[in-house]
């Protein structure tokens, strides 16, 4: 199979790790899911519309460009369904668009936030690292104080001196 083939492509990204996390999962078949529904929109609108008086969505184009607009919430106002079965799809488009672009969100929300956090366990990770070895240095060099001290009352000892308490 050659590397730029659509199936390479695909059988890369499946087998890849970022992919098996369940949001980029969610958003991938999210925008799945808002182009079938766009495509079958559009496809259903215009039987309904184009034969009613006033229409404005009376091609498969104008379809699909109002359900883009309607999908993303901008609405120009210039493509509008006027029965009420073109209106009962467009509320259909309206949710699945508004849910698609609140998952795509979500899952960069996640994204970001997981980044950070995996960040913020390497940082804790280096000051645990960093604490523990200060703690063993501390604890060598009491270990030295101790030596030493204990040396110099062995040499105060010897030289017939008894080491004075501190006042």
């Amino acid at each position: 199979m050659p590397p730029l083939s659509p199936l390479y492509l695909l059988r890369k990204l499946l087998g890849n790790a970022r992919w098996r996390r369940l949001h980029v999962k969610a958003a991938a078949w999210a925008a799945v899911g808002v182009v079938v529904v766009l495509l079958l929109g559009s496809w259903i609108i215009v039987p309904f519309e184009s034969s009613a008086p006033r229409a404005t969505i009376t091609s498969f184009p104008l379809a699909l460009w109002w359900s883009v607009e309607t999908a993303t919430t901008v609405g120009y106002g210039d493509l509008y369904p006027v029965t009420a079965p073109g209106r009962v799809i467009a509320g259909i488009v309206m949710l699945v668009g508004i849910a698609v672009f609140s998952i795509v969100t979500a899952s960069l929300a996640t994204w970001f936030v997981g980044s950070a956090a995996r960040g913020a366990r390497r940082v804790a990770q280096a000051v645990e690292h960093v604490e523990a070895q200060g703690e063993l240095d501390t604890a060598q060099e009491l270990r030295a104080l101790h030596a030493r001290f204990d040396h110099l009352e062995h040499l105060l000892a010897r030289n017939g001196r008894s080491p004075e308490p501190p006042s």
